[in-house]
């Protein structure tokens, strides 16, 4: 990794955050939650959470639905009504198997 200040990582770290975030709210619409889900193990709302969470760490007083808003841009249900599709009996199945341990800790 180059030699960077810590000021020069911390905007690197956020361009790279912001253009996560493009990508996943503008360019890849498509990509429903629950394949991010089954396929890296976080999606948008796991974003938004971690998000919201970064905020109270600093002070900040952001429920979850703030944070989502924050993330999306939108309100949540705005986004699920624009975007979001019921998950198959496929995509469900991959999610419960790929997700069986979270229920056992």
């Amino acid at each position: 990794m180059p030699d960077l200040d810590a000021q020069t990582r911390l905007e690197l770290e956020a361009a790279a955050f912001r253009r996560l975030q493009k990508h996943l709210m503008e360019d890849r619409t498509d990509v429903q939650n629950i394949d991010l889900m089954n396929m890296a193990g976080f999606c948008r709302n796991c974003l938004s959470r971690w998000y919201q969470e970064a905020a109270n760490a600093r002070g900040i007083d952001m429920d979850k639905a703030k944070g989502r808003e924050a993330f999306y841009g939108m309100p949540y249900a705005q986004w699920v009504a624009e975007h979001q599709t019921d998950a198959s009996p496929t995509q469900q199945a991959a999610f419960n198997d790929s997700h069986k341990d979270d229920s056992e800790t």
